[in-house]
Order: C-alpha cells, then structure tokens, then sequence
C-alpha cells in the first residue's frame, strides 16, 4: 500500500469510483493525519505523565495504528469526549 505524505500527492478525482480505486492503493501517513486533526497551534498544552499496565498501552497502540492514529492524540480525544458526555450529565459546561 503506497503512503500518502503530502496533501498535494493527492490527485484531483473525475469520479467517485476513480477516488475509490486511488484509496484502495493508498492511505495517508499518520503525521499527515495527525495535522488535519490538530490544527498547526497546539502550544497551549500540557506534558503529564501517565503510568499504564504495558498490556493495556499495547493494546490501545494496536487500536489507534489500526485507525491510522498517533495513540497519545486517540487518547486526548477519549479523554476530551468523555469529558463532554459527564459535563453534559451534569448540566455543566
């Protein structure tokens, strides 16, 4: 499977089967992946540290290589969606 590692070695599609065949050969390079969901900024973060069972973080690293994710960034949006979901619960914001 060929790796896509530049937006520009995307071609532009005459059709939704000819876009279909060119995504059957390639997928997109998870640092390009990771660029389209976390924006250029993330300078307003924080390092923490976090200790898991080795299995449990093998697993959670098999998951996000089998979606074409960085697993810290999986993790994030986890985090965050849960967060969403008990603030919600709460009635809070």
């Amino acid at each position: 499977m060929d790796l896509v590692m530049k937006w520009e070695n995307i071609p532009f599609f005459e059709s939704e089967s000819d876009e279909a065949d060119f995504w059957l050969s390639h997928r997109l390079d998870a640092k390009l992946m990771q660029q389209s969901v976390a924006g250029p900024d993330q300078s307003e973060s924080t390092t923490i540290t976090l200790r898991f069972d080795p299995r449990m973080l093998a697993r959670i690293k098999r998951l996000a290589r089998s979606r074409y994710l960085n697993y810290q960034s999986m993790m994030k949006q986890w985090l965050s969606e849960k967060l969403e979901t008990e603030l919600r619960s709460r009635g809070e914001r």
